[in-house]
């Protein structure tokens, strides 16, 4: 019998495309820095606080834009647990524990740093995070001296690693509750499931829920950002029982929809208006400040340790292999990569705190730790040589293929 043919995931287009959205991030990044240095900086920091329907532009953008970024993070979380990479434990073991080590390791450093000061423990969360588009287009300036085993390795870890941040942003960020729109954002979420569960396919319906989920949300104190996952977790991966793997069932479609607009306007949006701090009047002394180093350290110091340090252990261990074609020394080198922690970072940093010396802060550190582990992480990949395949070390698959029946994983 032939093979069904899948179409492939948005990461999988990612990978394959260069990462072009990873750059331009890169560059809306650097504009905002001499933006907010120049003679322009006046008029940025004002147009960023002008009001529009009760919020200003910054909350539009970290509240509203950034609401779509989670919903598609969250539709690339529910088509990777169900139908991709990590659909199956051989596939999501490595990735996983190296998520859990890069998400302890940083918590603990920032925390070790800032364990005296109440307010600025609040911030151990910030450099736990990986941002998936700035570490895959560093990796994309490597071409093909990185193999794609790795970049699929470093993709699926930034994957689990913005579910870990969707986790803390809810338990730990949410401020007091408004409990009748707590109670509205319930019902709109128990109706989405319902429309899940009739098996309807159109994708208005669920849009229209999903933005009065994030408008109840959003009065409700809990950040908004959390109805886009809500919404993500809801859409039907499945078109029909028939066609199991249809590229026309919702989430495929509106994943595919929502890619370029995420890639291109979303996140380079909130870049250029988040990564903007001006330097007038700081003085190195704010990089020895405990927020600044314990944001850098954690990122740079916190990331490779976590990561490689868990990778190396369940290779040790034999629950995962070292990824195809890839050496100790390439696994070293993305595991630095991940101590590129820029959008989410930055995103959690402003949850965090709301003193602006203490964004700004958090704006050094994460451009800090995140800029070194670039430097450092593609110098050492560019000069690392890829394993030959033939050494490949193999480790037992955990799930044998022969108890996973075809079609088992088809899940709503």
């Amino acid at each position: 019998m032939p093979q069904r043919t899948r179409k492939p995931s948005v990461l999988r287009e990612l990978l394959d495309s260069g990462a072009a959205g990873g750059l331009l991030l890169m560059a809306s990044a650097v504009l905002a820095l001499f933006v907010a240095n120049s003679a322009l900086a006046d008029g940025y920091f004002n147009a960023l606080h002008m009001s529009f329907a009760g919020l200003d532009l910054l909350h539009w953008i970290n509240d509203g834009l950034m609401a779509i970024f989670f919903l598609f993070v969250g539709l690339e979380i529910k088509r990777e647990f169900l139908d991709g990479q990590l659909a199956t434990w051989s596939n999501r073991a490595l990735p996983c524990i190296a998520a859990a080590g890069g998400v302890i390791v940083p918590g603990l450093i920032y925390a070790s740093l800032n364990v005296g000061g109440a307010e600025t423990l609040r911030g151990w969360a910030i450099p736990t995070a990986t941002d998936i588009a700035f570490a895959l287009g560093v990796l994309s300036l490597l071409g093909p001296r990185v193999p794609t085993s790795l970049k699929v390795f470093l993709a699926t870890l930034a994957i689990v690693d913005d579910l870990v941040a969707v986790l803390v942003i809810a338990v730990f960020y949410t401020a007091e509750l408004n409990v009748a729109a707590l109670v509205g954002a319930v019902i709109a979420s128990l109706l989405l499931v319902g429309l899940n569960r009739m098996k309807v396919t159109r994708l208005a319906p669920y849009l229209v829920l999903g933005l009065a989920l994030w408008w109840l949300v959003l009065m409700s104190g809990i950040h908004a950002t959390i109805a886009g996952v809500v919404l993500a977790m809801t859409i039907p991966l499945r078109a029909s029982k028939a066609a199991p793997d249809d590229a026309t069932s919702p989430l495929h479609r509106l994943e595919h929809a929502l890619s370029p607009w995420v890639a291109f306007l979303v996140v380079p949006i909130f870049g250029f208006a988040n990564a903007g701090v001006s330097f007038a009047g700081m003085t190195p002394s704010v990089l020895a400040e405990p927020v600044t180093l314990g944001v850098a350290l954690g990122l740079f110091m916190g990331k490779q340790l976590g990561v490689f340090g868990a990778a190396w252990l369940a290779i040790r261990l034999r629950v995962a292999c070292l990824p195809v074609a890839a050496s100790w020394l390439q696994l070293y080198g993305v595991s630095l990569l991940c101590g590129i922690g820029f959008t989410m970072s930055l995103f959690i940093g402003l949850l965090a705190f709301r003193d602006a010396a203490l964004q700004d802060e958090v704006k050094v550190g994460v451009l800090v730790g995140s800029l070194v582990s670039a430097l450092l992480g593609a110098a050492l990949l560019s000069l690392a040589k890829r394993r030959l395949p033939a050494k490949v070390e193999s480790a037992p698959d955990l799930t044998p293929q022969s108890n996973k029946p075809e079609g088992s994983q088809a899940r709503d």
